[in-house]
């Protein structure tokens, strides 16, 4: 029985269900996150400060685009880089999903030709700019607007809590038109069109935060998205992400788990181990459990996104689960850690800060709730 003694980190053996591909995938990027992430997350956080040198290396990992690669593959890659900071993750998101995503999925031919290329070696760097300060999940309330001129868009409007807004080369803004919601590539230094970072954030902190700004930006026809009209674009983009979220959710939760796991087993108090307690068992069993469980979660899921069976509600589910297990995980191992839960020297308190902006953005908790109430009921309660 002892050959099958559960590993601590992956008790139900989740490993074991990936392909060889699969498994090869997660360890080349355990091993970058270890070596390049996690050493420096800890002062990237404490200075506000987004690891720019990161976007070569994520670029030669071949992980802006994740060409090639499945779906459950694309999962580990953000389980394993939100492991090491949800900053990171977040990054690679946007480029990939939110950025890379609509271009390929709605642009032209030679729109394609000329920013993917860029965009997965990291010459180029993207941001998604549909968040407004009036609508957050009301996107049917976007205030942005893009009226014809002649053979060109005139863009006016602002958009709010960007991820890589300032040092995007190009921004994919949502713009409402005579014609519906449309999308357009505008780039950085066109007349017109500014940023600026949001400062004082206490989550996310190691990462680009901005407002952009629209003052009658001229936009030539051949950079709008020719082949999205309406907000279904935006929300299929929205659910790519969603998806990359739920599995980045359990490599923060993995990361509090196992400091608090090796603390706890490490920490006297009155003359034994706070691991050998049966109130610190219960509740390292309990995050145990709810890591083994999203984990089987978004492998199910990923597996169905890669045989194109999937729904965007079960995906809904899935980022309102997995961030909200480890949002409960974080602050009950930041409660285990003690004092030393609110040092930056330890990870518990950056993952749980980050992750409380996590649970709000791409959707809130109470979002998902309704997009699944909504499908159990066949009644719209929004």
């Amino acid at each position: 029985m002892s050959k099958n003694k559960p590993n601590p980190i992956d008790f139900c053996n989740v490993s074991s269900l990936l392909s060889d591909d699969e498994r090869k995938l997660q360890l080349k990027m355990a091993a970058f996150v270890n070596e390049k992430v996690i050493p420096y997350a800890g002062k990237s956080f404490d200075s506000g400060v987004f690891p720019k040198e990161l976007i070569s290396d994520l670029a030669g990992l071949d992980v802006l685009g994740c060409k090639g690669l499945n779906h459950v593959s694309y999962g580990l890659i953000c389980q394993e880089l939100e492991r090491g900071d949800t900053g990171v993750r977040t990054f690679v998101s946007v480029q990939c999903s939110l950025v890379m995503q609509p271009i390929s999925d709605f642009g032209s031919k030679a729109q394609q030709e000329k920013w993917l290329p860029l965009l997965a070696s990291g010459r180029a760097i993207g941001c998604f700019a549909l968040t407004e300060e009036q609508g957050g999940s009301d996107l049917a309330n976007m205030q942005t607007q893009a009226i014809k001129d002649g053979d060109d868009w005139i863009i006016t409007g602002k958009k709010v809590w960007i991820t890589n807004g300032s040092i995007a080369d190009i921004a994919v803004v949502w713009a409402m038109t005579d014609e519906g919601c449309r999308a357009f590539i505008v780039e950085k230094g066109t007349e017109g069109f500014s940023t600026s970072d949001i400062e004082r954030k206490y989550s996310l902190r190691a990462s680009v935060t901005s407002n952009l700004m629209f003052e009658g930006v001229r936009v030539p026809r051949e950079n709008m998205l020719p082949n999205v009209n309406g907000l279904a674009g935006p929300l299929r983009c929205l659910t790519n992400a969603r998806y990359g979220i739920a599995w980045g959710a359990v490599g923060a939760a993995i990361a509090c788990f196992e400091e608090v796991l090796a603390y706890t087993k490490d920490r006297d108090l009155f003359g034994k181990p706070l691991a050998a307690t049966q109130s610190i068992q219960m509740r390292l069993a309990e995050m145990s459990r709810k890591i083994s469980t999203a984990q089987l979660l978004v492998l199910h899921l990923g597996r169905m996104k890669d045989a194109g069976t999937l729904h965007h509600s079960q995906i809904s589910m899935a980022k309102w689960n997995n961030v909200r297990v480890a949002l409960d995980i974080a602050r009950d191992a930041r409660d285990m850690l003690g004092a030393n839960g609110v040092s930056s020297e330890y990870c518990t308190i950056r993952h749980m800060l980050n992750l409380e902006t996590v649970i709000t953005y791409e959707g809130t908790e109470t979002v998902h709730q309704l997009v699944v109430g909504r499908e159990l009921t066949d009644l719209n309660a929004f």
